[in-house]
């Protein structure tokens, strides 16, 4: 029996969570259930695989259990971009191996194809808005990013634009940035809504469970799912948990579940409005990945997203918000001196799952159990794509993308705690220090 020695405990004030439409969490288990197949993690990636399961095997039950409530957790607490094109920090030009970014852009480009169909099918009222995103820089070195990202980005035909400075309050209002570079063809999205709309809407053979955290797992023929009230035992299992993996016994030192932090902001009034200025929708994210990224959204909101910091047990530490508040309102003021009393509603913590490598995991974990972990700061589209793909390659199918995802090496193995902690937070604080005014 393996025992879960780490349960998800996301703070209390995640800002899409709280603006989105209200709805009835589905109840915890009770009891003893068998199922033919179970996922464990209600967030992007576990949905998607829950709904393509059930499409795949229209007769059986799928059991979907979520630890906290649905949309409260890091899958509605991100900011919102659903990108389709790579974004390869580790590469020159940010796109690297051109056949390797043909296929990342077909993964991503099938995760939102998939998600704009179930939300124009079912209504699901997620604020999506198909607005493209800037890419801007403060400084020199950022617009040298910038450029080398252009010119990856015509390796595999996509298209893009570069706005000079003078030029961007007429796209975003301030005049922080000197440059950016405007790519179209991500969807802005309210995260929250959207999987709250996703969850509600699952095919009538999914069974979901909300409050279930599980306690202990056996692995055996089958596998049991052990939890306070009950337990549940499948035939076939997925996680769908992220860095919550390495705690089912999985991955072990090979995902950082590192967290960003977002603040949202009360709603403009229309004189605020008409003193920003720009496009009604937007969304911006840093040339340096450890800067800020900044959303005007469809409900007249501004969200500053920026800190970090690595918990290896995935769960935040809320003594850090206060801090991280006083940097979103130091980022903004920056951004938006013509609106100095424009007050924060919400912040919150968020985690994203890492690995050394930029590598996730896909396919067989153990018999009868699988994954699809670890999408690197691109849940919305890759959790998607890959929940759905898990569900299609254990119905037998075999794709390009399919093979592609099995061929990757997954998340390299790090360094021993303490030692882990103390090189990640290094990395992250020297980060954004070197960020400097992009944050």
């Amino acid at each position: 029996m393996q025992k879960i020695t780490s349960l998800p405990a996301d703070d209390s004030m995640p800002g899409w969570f709280h603006i989105s439409a209200a709805r009835t969490p589905r109840p915890a288990h009770i009891g003893q259930k068998k199922a033919r197949f179970a996922i464990v993690g209600a967030g992007l990636t576990g949905l998607a695989a829950a709904r393509q399961l059930a499409l795949n095997f229209p007769h059986d039950e799928v059991v979907l259990i979520e630890a906290q409530e649905v949309g409260y957790g890091s899958a509605g607490r991100n900011a919102g971009f659903a990108i389709d094109v790579p974004h390869d920090i580790g590469a020159k030009d940010y796109i690297g191996d051109v056949t390797i970014a043909n296929k990342i852009l077909k993964l991503n480009t099938l995760g939102q194809n998939y998600l704009r169909q179930i939300v124009q099918v079912h209504s699901i009222e997620c604020q999506m808005s198909e607005s493209g995103k800037y890419q801007a820089s403060v400084g020199e070195q950022g617009t040298a990013i910038l450029e080398a990202y252009r010119s990856g980005l015509a390796k595999i035909g996509r298209d893009s634009e570069m706005i000079a400075g003078k030029d961007l309050p007429d796209h975003i209002g301030t005049s922080y940035y000197k440059q950016a570079l405007f790519i179209p063809g991500t969807i802005l999205l309210q995260p929250s809504a959207l999987v709250k709309g996703l969850a509600d809407n699952l095919p009538s053979n999914v069974t979901l469970y909300e409050y279930t955290p599980i306690t202990s797992i056996d692995y055996g023929d089958k596998v049991t799912l052990v939890h306070d009230k009950g337990s549940i035992t499948t035939d076939t299992l997925i996680l769908a948990n992220n860095g919550f993996a390495s705690h089912f016994g999985f991955l072990q030192r090979r995902l950082l579940p590192t967290f960003l932090y977002g603040s949202l902001s009360r709603q403009l009034t229309e004189e605020e409005q008409a003193r920003l200025g720009g496009k009604p929708v937007w969304g911006v994210i840093p040339a340096h990945p450890f800067g800020s990224t900044i959303r005007r959204t469809v409900d007249n909101r501004i969200l500053v997203r920026n800190s970090f910091s690595f918990h290896p047990d995935g769960r935040p530490r809320e003594k850090y918000l206060k801090g991280y508040l006083e940097n979103h309102r130091k980022s903004f003021e920056r951004r938006f001196p013509m609106l100095p009393k424009v007050d924060f509603e919400y912040t919150w913590s968020g985690a994203i799952c890492l690995s050394e490598n930029h590598e996730g995991f896909f396919g067989k974990l153990a018999p009868n159990v699988y994954g699809a972990l670890c999408c690197n700061g691109l849940g919305i589209t890759r959790g998607t794509a890959t929940g759905k793909l898990i569900a299609d390659m254990i119905a037998g199918e075999r794709n390009e993308l399919i093979d592609f995802l099995t061929q990757s090496p997954g998340p390299n193995q790090t360094p021993p705690e303490p030692f882990l902690s103390i090189g990640v937070n290094s990395v992250l604080k020297w980060g954004q220090y070197r960020a400097g005014m992009e944050v």
